[in-house]
């Protein structure tokens, strides 16, 4: 098949170089203005109680966690009767915009001090938009631009749920467009020590163009039929961008040694895409599996990286196999043009040339345990915070400090006693009839709990287990024919440990009737144990793939389960990192301004996990090719792991170096989760590609000896079968 594809891209290359062209302009003009498209949200699984729940509060009661907050001041005091009826006026005024459902206010609930600042000098007005996201985002900048600075005499300040998804969306597309003019200038820079020369260092940014601009046509057709995260464009970006040049440099680095030993232009080729393009395509392969277990959680935020993390490993598979070969057959000789260092000469053959990666390899062999000892006792201690991890549920914190959404969020947690847009609503289904007297107990009851500020009902306003506001005409909003909901306003931050332990023991309190818990810490409860519930299908996935690719392409029953034991091994020191750098906050500063939240917004790990996973398997089929490639021509294990290691090594190195800063890239962005996986994601393709594939694989492989490419008889008539090989 290579040797054909070869064949074909070398006969028709510069129909391959027009075709990619015109695929080049396309993509360009359909997929460049992809990120208007996508969606903000994506952290709810519609099948939980507290989705379940929101649509409740939604159908019947047109209620439910507000999408728009003022944040209304004045120096006179909010309780002076000029600033009151101006606040009444404006209650009003909210409440009778088109699309608004619901809109309550200091003033219009009676005064409720819970929405006064502890000040006296700002109060709160919530309101709740109608509609899906799309339709919510379109009121809101109507809204938004009514009401900014200014109105009924009342200075305002705009926040919410509805800014804040509005703010993520403009801060993706803005850091999309710095990370990429810082990345790129850096790359050329690091690639020009990498390949050598000009000409060979700007191929692979021509790979990465072309493949990037596929993969942005490819998620703009996916927004027709789904929802789409806006995150996912810039972590396939970089993933697009990452792969295309690793590909490059595989491909390039054979095709460099097939010449050095006097090959043709054309057979040169055609034994780099039978060896090297080999790699490739197995490599994506297994990245498209590893990210093809995003696909089992019911969150279309995850999903998101799989829809369009899946085609940009395909892509950058696909455009290295076919664009390339055709650029490097019109280059020909001239690929090395504009050299600004020597380029060395590629090993020979015998491996009598014996570099850097050679010597350590040969020196770990020596003394197999206590290096692999020290090494794994250091990867668990980086993991050790792993240990400690606390998730939760993003909200306006991630964003950039310049960020309104961020800043009136923090006026409000400082300057208000409780959590008023984070309350919980508990929907009782119940028998019918204006008497009932069983929902004044039950407020009364959950009034009790701890970390509850206060109950509000149809039955009156309860606190601390006792009635401190009868019920007024207001109250009337809380039933609905057979159903009535009461606001469990929390008195602590409701995304965290104590709102998630709220939500169960509101859950295990006795109800005189059937109920339903919602809210955004029954959202965060409900989320983190939808993904706990779908975690061992999807680690299943990927280590029943990453197994079943690797068997298949060495036919060992060994390398396969080694390669997924380092790798959760290098993984786990990553995510400690992780918890110890965002969740504790060392990192704070170092990386830029973030909120310490003592958490990590709960879809990082998995995230990671499974983009971690793929590129650690990437550089495992690298590795191992050239390994296998040695042993099938020796037999002899202890040489074919030094040379295997010796003519990848620095390949490898310089892959992850590259990808590295693609990643790194990513604490350019203003959002903290998207720091977090940035450079979790760099920090994990290093380890893997210094300390585990410098150490540990070379000490396994020297202890389990010709053991590593043992498999039970079937296996290796199964094997013999359907294995992959070099055709």
């Amino acid at each position: 098949m290579f040797v054909s594809l070869a064949r074909f891209t070398c006969r028709r290359s510069k129909l391959v170089l027009y075709l990619s062209g015109v695929l080049l302009v396309v993509a360009g003009a359909l997929g460049g203005g992809v990120i208007k498209e996508l969606s903000a949200g994506g952290f709810v699984d519609n099948s939980t109680e507290s989705a379940k729940t929101a649509q409740v509060m939604d159908d019947r009661f047109r209620a439910g966690a507000p999408d728009l907050v003022l944040l209304i001041s004045d120096e006179r005091g909010v309780d002076s009767p000029a600033v009151a009826a101006a606040g009444a006026r404006l209650t009003e005024r909210v409440a009778d915009e088109p699309g608004v459902e619901q809109a309550a206010s200091y003033w219009s609930l009676g005064k409720a001090a819970p929405l006064r600042a502890e000040d006296g000098r700002q109060a709160l007005l919530m309101a709740r938009i109608s509609g899906d996201e799309d339709q919510v985002q379109n009121t809101f900048k109507r809204l938004e631009s009514h009401y900014e600075h200014r109105a009924e005499g009342l200075d305002i300040r705009v926040g919410g749920n509805a800014l804040a998804d509005k703010e993520m969306s403009e801060t993706t597309e803005k850091d999309l467009i710095k990370i990429e003019a810082v990345t790129f200038p850096v790359l050329l820079v690091v690639m020009l020590f990498v390949f050598r020369s000009v000409v060979a260092a700007l191929v692979p940014l021509m790979v990465s163009g072309l493949t990037i601009l596929s993969v942005l046509l490819v998620i703009r057709i996916l927004t027709l039929f789904t929802e789409v995260s806006a995150l996912a464009s810039n972590v396939t970006t970089g993933l697009g961008l990452g792969l295309a040049i690793d590909y490059s440099l595989i491909l390039i680095k054979r095709y460099r040694e097939e010449r050095g030993r006097g090959a043709e232009t054309d057979q040169a080729i055609a034994t780099t895409l039978r060896t090297a393009g080999r790699t490739v395509l197995f490599s994506a392969v297994t990245v498209t599996l590893a990210l093809g277990a995003l696909l089992v959680f019911p969150f279309y935020f995850l999903r998101s990286f799989a829809y369009a993390g899946i085609p940009t490993a395909l892509l950058a598979a696909f455009v290295s196999l076919t664009f390339l070969p055709a650029l490097l057959k019109v280059l020909d000789h001239r690929i090395e043009k504009g050299r600004v260092l020597r380029r060395r000469t590629p090993k020979a053959e015998d491996g009598s040339g014996e570099g850097f990666w050679h010597r350590l390899a040969t020196g770990v062999m020596r003394f197999p345990l206590p290096v692999a000892g020290a090494v794994t006792a250091l990867l668990l201690l980086l993991g050790a915070p792993f240990l400690d991890l606390r998730l939760s549920l993003p909200d306006e914190r991630v964003l950039p400090a310049e960020s309104q959404a961020r800043q009136v969020g923090s006026d409000i947690r400082d300057g208000f006693r409780a959590q008023e847009t984070q309350a919980l609503n508990v929907v009782l289904d119940r028998t019918p009839g204006p008497g009932d007297r069983n929902v004044a107990p039950y407020a009364e009851r959950l009034s009790k709990l701890g970390d509850v500020s206060r109950v509000d009902s149809e039955a009156g306003t309860f606190a601390d287990g006792r009635l401190v506001q009868r019920p007024t005409d207001l109250s009337k909003r809380f039933g609905s024919g057979h159903s009535t909901y009461l606001s469990v306003v929390p008195s602590h931050q409701s995304l965290s440990e104590e709102g998630r332990a709220l939500v169960q023991d509101i859950r295990d309190l006795r109800a005189p009737y059937p109920v339903q818990v919602g809210g955004p810490a029954a959202e965060l409860t409900d989320s983190i144990d939808s993904m706990n519930a779908r975690l061992p299908l999807a680690l299943a996935v990927i280590a029943a793939s990453s197994f079943t690719v690797l068997f298949l392409f060495t036919g060992s029953l060994l390398l396969p389960l080694k390669a997924l034991i380092l790798n959760c091994l290098s993984l786990s020191a990553t995510l400690g990192v992780l918890v110890w750098g965002f969740q504790d906050g060392h990192l704070e500063g170092i990386v830029g301004d973030f909120v310490v939240t003592d958490s990590i917004t709960w879809t990082v790990p998995v995230l990671l996990f499974c983009i971690a996973f793929g590129l650690s398997m990437d550089y495992e089929v690298f590795l191992l090719s050239r390994i296998k490639e040695e042993y099938d021509r020796t037999g002899d294990n202890v040489a074919s792991v030094a040379r295997g290691l010796e003519r990848t090594g620095s390949m490898i190195t310089a892959a992850a170096v590259l990808i590295a800063i693609v990643f790194l890239g990513f604490l350019i962005s203003g959002i903290v989760y998207l720091k977090a996986i940035g450079i979790g994601l760099a920090i994990a393709v290093l380890m893997d590609a210094t300390l585990v594939r410098g150490t540990l694989v070379p000490a396994f492989m020297r202890l389990v000896g010709k053991g590593n490419w043992w498999a039970p008889k079937p296996l290796r008539a199964l094997h013999a079968k359907v294995g992959l090989r070099e055709k």
